[in-house]
């Protein structure tokens, strides 16, 4: 059973400023929950009678709720067995990129589909941080949390002033951007090393992050005549991390 106060508590967690003050934030599905309990021990879970966790923590209340409670809780459009409520994690603000890594900085991203897809890439390809510029949308949300399908417990999210973090690289750092005038990815020489910008979904990479880029990449148009202006950028995220990790994975 579920009471009146806990649900609006949940309905809440929807807010970034809710999240902020509370210090945690909500996750649903066996998948997603399941992921996230390998790394953060939940405060709380509100599950079905369907749900089979392979261990719960001691110290986690659970409570057992019906579907029509589910679906009253939770933020999806076909709620999952189980909502959770973990701790949001401790946060990061001077994780410097190191030699022989690769990592991602993203430039005001907005959609929390494409910023939980970007996450989930980024874990497929063994990108193990993501700084974000402090306009890209909260990777709590619950839409970004259940777009990553449980990525973000591998994931670092860092939020910082991304010219500052630029700024503080040796010379010799390559900082890679994906824009319309660069020169074709499939024709640069590209290191294992770096930081790739994504930019945002309608106006790219922002005017002063874009003077910062080292290396200016295209992901070239194929196709003769017209067609679409861009690719989605969680598309186009994927399609550089993969030519990226093609040429040899460190």
């Amino acid at each position: 059973m579920i009471s009146k106060n806990q649900i609006k508590y949940i309905r809440q967690l929807e807010l970034k400023k809710f999240r902020k003050r509370e210090n945690c934030f909500v996750a649903e599905g066996p998948k997603v929950v399941g992921d996230l309990m390998k790394q953060y021990q939940p405060k709380a879970i509100f599950a079905t009678d369907e749900w089979r966790p392979s261990n719960i923590p001691d110290t986690t209340v659970l409570t057992k709720i019906t579907d029509d409670e589910l679906r009253r809780i939770s933020f999806l459009q076909n709620p999952q067995q189980v909502l959770a409520i973990f701790p949001l994690p401790s946060s990061i603000s001077h994780l410097s990129p190191l030699t022989s890594h690769l990592y991602l900085a993203l430039d005001g991203i907005q959609d929390p589909g494409n910023l939980g897809t970007i996450i989930r890439i980024a874990d497929w390809f063994g990108i193990d941080t993501i700084y974000c510029s402090e306009d890209t949308a909260d990777a709590y949300n619950p839409k970004v949390v259940q777009a990553t399908m449980g990525s973000l417990a591998h994931v670092h999210i860092i939020y910082c002033d991304l010219l500052q973090l630029f700024d503080s690289l040796p010379p010799s750092y390559p900082i890679y951007g994906t824009l319309l005038d660069g020169d074709d990815i499939y024709q640069q020489p590209l290191s294992q090393e770096g930081i790739i910008v994504m930019g945002n979904e309608g106006n790219g990479i922002s005017e002063t992050v874009r003077q910062r880029v080292t290396h200016r990449l295209l992901i070239p148009n194929f196709h003769q005549g017209d067609s679409a202006e861009s690719l989605n950028v969680a598309i186009a995220t994927a399609i550089t991390c993969s030519e990226f990790r093609r040429r040899g994975t460190k």
